[in-house]
């Protein structure tokens, strides 16, 4: 059973933050863990914190499991609100500073749960392909190819 936390506007921009959610993506928590520890960005602590967060969870929820195997199925970042500054610029002008922040979601898993939920997706995917192979593909011809330009074409 997985188990979810969140992370509501931390004031960081998201483009910083899913530069570390990619680094834990898919991981086993107790790696991921460790990867946060010891990175130097400064968004690392409050996703550190999240993760701790998800394994509470994940332990409320599935008391007596083995926690060992537990992963981070899935993270993702999202935008959150935008306090908009300004700042002086030259000549009596003000230039716009956009204070972004953003909110993180940590889904956790175990690889057992990981794997049942893979082999009941691909029937669904069949199906599916197979409504969309009935329709006919329309050809697409190459258009023909220009002659190389040489040194002595140009004289």
């Amino acid at each position: 059973m997985e188990a979810v936390a969140k992370l509501n506007n931390y004031p960081t921009s998201p483009r910083k933050m899913r530069l570390l959610a990619d680094l834990i993506r898919g991981m086993k928590v107790d790696k991921a863990l460790a990867v946060l520890d010891h990175n130097p960005k400064h968004p690392a602590v409050p996703l550190r914190k999240l993760v701790l967060s998800a394994i509470s969870n994940w332990k409320a929820k599935n008391e007596g499991e083995d926690e060992t195997e537990l992963l981070v199925k899935t993270i993702f970042v999202d935008g959150a609100r935008v306090i908009k500054r300004m700042r002086p610029a030259p000549q009596g002008r003000g230039y716009r500073v956009r204070k972004r922040s953003n909110h993180v979601t940590v889904i956790v898993d175990t690889e057992a749960n990981k794997k049942a939920a893979k082999k009941v997706a691909p029937a669904e995917t069949v199906a599916a392909e197979e409504v969309v192979a009935k329709k006919p593909a329309a050809k697409k011809t190459a258009a023909p190819k220009k002659k190389a330009a040489t040194k002595n074409d140009n004289n």
